[in-house]
């Protein structure tokens, strides 16, 4: 059987810029160019689940790069107005969510199904209530929607499922019922190997040796909490948290796939310099995120590229 292609992309907001300039750089380089052509899978959790739905929609990268530049200020803006009536986001979401809405609809289209899409896609949600009229039945669960084989969701539409993926917790509110995949998957590279995997998806699952998974990160920050026996009750630990989760499942997913995959798997995900720290609505540091992700060096992941997802050999 011939090579499967996946590639997965992390959430992180506006940091979603940054995985958008460096698949325009790999994919316009001249020894990988059009690598994105071969893609099987693509696999994407909040920003990356858009960024994997536009894609599969057929926007290339560079439209992207465009596309975030526009919709971020639009997006991530708040009122003095919203801010007394949430007290500060204490009793309400940060954002509203239909400038975001607004935009997937213009981008993806208001009719566009998952179904119509030109490639497969994995987008990881968490449904808060999956709503079985069985009690013993009811609760909430993680949901990956796809529009791979008979047990797909081809009929969902593509920018509400961009909604759904993107409702972090505290910054958007939840959509239809689902929040946003990363408070499981922030790193989306496990759920995809394992959905290639899936018998009751697949006619005909590709060997695990066939597999080869190129994985993006949005940037990360080197951050720690100081102290060894930190006596803290919820209110110290909420602010931390939700990054102390999003990293946490990220690095696990990696560790998981690179001791699955062996060197069919690569990770590209850039570190920002010390005491460097971009929060996911961090608008006004666009420009800043774009020099540093054209910047950065990917010597590395374009000989992966060449070595491990063009190559023809086993």
């Amino acid at each position: 059987m011939s090579k499967y292609h996946i590639l997965s992309l992390d959430g992180g907001g506006i940091r979603g810029i940054i995985t958008a300039v460096l698949l325009n750089r790999l994919n316009t380089d001249p020894e990988i160019g059009d690598f994105l052509e071969g893609v099987d899978l693509i696999a994407g959790t909040s920003t990356g689940g858009i960024i994997a739905l536009a894609l599969a929609k057929g926007a290339s990268p560079a439209d992207l790069v465009e596309l975030y530049k526009d919709l971020g200020p639009k997006v991530f803006s708040d009122s003095l107005w919203d801010n007394i009536k949430d007290l500060g986001s204490v009793l309400g979401a940060q954002y509203d969510t239909e400038p975001l809405e607004q935009e997937l609809k213009g981008f993806l289209g208001e009719t566009t199904t998952l179904g119509q899409l030109t490639k497969s896609v994995l987008i990881t949600t968490f449904d808060l209530d999956n709503l079985r009229p069985e009690p013993e039945k009811r609760t909430w669960k993680p949901k990956l929607f796809h529009n791979i084989g008979q047990s797909s969701d081809s009929d969902a539409l593509a920018y509400r499922v961009g909604l759904y993926t993107s409702s972090a917790p505290s910054y958007f509110p939840s959509v239809d019922g689902y929040i946003d995949g990363g408070v499981y998957a922030n790193n989306p590279s496990m759920c995809a190997l394992a959905q290639s995997q899936d018998e009751r998806v697949y006619t005909e699952c590709p060997r695990l040796s066939d597999v080869v998974l190129l994985s993006l990160g949005t940037g990360t920050s080197l951050t720690y909490l100081e102290g060894r026996n930190l006596d803290w009750g919820m209110g110290q630990w909420v602010k931390p948290l939700i990054s102390l989760l999003m990293d946490g499942v990220s690095g696990i997913a990696d560790f998981q796939c690179r001791k699955l995959l062996l060197n069919k798997y690569h990770r590209l995900a850039p570190v920002f310099p010390p005491g460097v720290k971009i929060d996911m609505d961090a608008t006004e540091h666009i420009a800043l995120m774009v020099e540093f992700a054209n910047n950065l060096d990917i010597s590395d992941t374009v000989s992966w590229i060449k070595q491990s997802w063009l190559s023809r050999d086993d």
